[in-house]
């Protein structure tokens, strides 16, 4: 499938991937649906730091992922579905667990009942590495087994599993992509690599951290945008797992001296213990094994860990960007 000539619907446009998904198909000349979160304040989230000229042809849906009625007007006339939207940071999930259910597997299931009613033609799911837990072997491949190790990486399981039933049940032609750490422009506070920079970048002598001895497979994010468009475009990954990844493992500690070495910064890390995660739930090592997207699509990485850290480093360091961050509050 050639996705140029369809129409596609991006759930969670509005957040760090979904709105470089949204742009990297705008410059592919998609026609663009992008369902993101309403709130009062007319605020598209991180679409509105797009330039106008991407805008003016982007067709919003303001709703929420909860709302079946609305998802069902969103997915109206698409032939192709991106499904984003989520809850994503693990801290919080130890709070308000409930929250997690209602959008990661309700909302995922809202999605599927209307790309079934409207027939669309490919419904790409986004799931994440997190559902492995830490690794039983490595390289990480679809068969490994699955381990909640917070609520939400079990509410990502669950809308997999519901995924899946879909397609055994009723045929309807989902993949789901299963990308490994995704970093880049636009990341949420919440994630060690803009916590790092943001640190660096206020001038702190500390940077307050948590574990750094887990072990992450970091990829850029065009290149996980990539990987889900050529998956979207690859009728044979219908009804499958699939991973995106680098194949490369590194500790998180390692990344740290990366990004201090890039802006030339002898800061020290010290332990912030409120940044721990509970013993059972940290997820000790994560190494995507990515032979099967690779025979399925071709799929490779376009950026090194290194130059994706010099462009995610450039875009902080300007100042309309920085100051959306407040690198003195820790981000749960």
């Amino acid at each position: 499938m050639n996705i140029k000539d369809k129409k596609i619907l991006v759930t969670g446009a509005d957040g760090f991937i979904g709105s470089h998904l949204v742009e990297t198909l705008i410059n592919k000349g998609c026609d663009v649906r992008a369902f993101v979160y309403y709130n009062s304040f007319n605020s598209l989230g991180w679409l509105d730091t797009l330039p106008s000229e991407k805008l003016k042809n982007l067709d919003i849906f303001s709703g929420d992922i909860r709302d079946p009625n609305g998802v069902d007007q969103a997915v109206k006339g698409c032939d192709v579905l991106f499904h984003l939207a989520a809850l994503i940071a693990i801290p919080y999930s130890y709070q308000s667990p409930d929250s997690y259910v209602e959008t990661n597997i309700r909302g995922t299931l809202n999605v599927l009942q209307a790309a079934r009613t409207h027939g669309v033609q490919k419904v790409v799911t986004i799931s994440t590495s997190e559902v492995y837990g830490t690794a039983q072997y490595v390289p990480i491949d679809e068969k490994h087994s699955l381990q909640a190790q917070s609520p939400y990486s079990a509410t990502k399981i669950g809308a997999d599993a519901i995924s899946t039933s879909f397609y055994n049940a009723f045929n309807l032609p989902v993949v789901i992509a299963r990308p490994f750490n995704t970093y880049g422009p636009r990341q949420s506070a919440r994630a060690v690599i803009p916590t790092i920079i943001s640190q660096i970048a206020s001038g702190a002598s500390e940077i307050q951290i948590g574990d750094t001895t887990p072990t992450r497979d970091l990829n850029y994010v065009l290149d996980t945008c990539k990987g889900m468009i050529e998956l979207a475009e690859c009728d044979s990954a219908i009804g499958q797992v699939v991973n995106i990844g680098s194949h490369y493992e590194i500790s998180v500690g390692e990344v740290l001296e990366k990004i201090k070495k890039i802006m030339n910064s002898n800061a020290v890390a010290t332990v912030d213990q409120q940044r721990i995660r509970p013993p059972k739930s940290e997820v000790q090592r994560l190494w995507c094994d990515n032979s099967k997207i690779r025979s399925l699509t071709g799929f490779k990485p376009d950026h090194s860990l290194d130059d994706g850290l010099k462009l995610t480093v450039e875009w902080f360091m300007q100042p309309e960007n920085s100051r959306k961050y407040k690198p003195e509050v820790y981000n749960v």
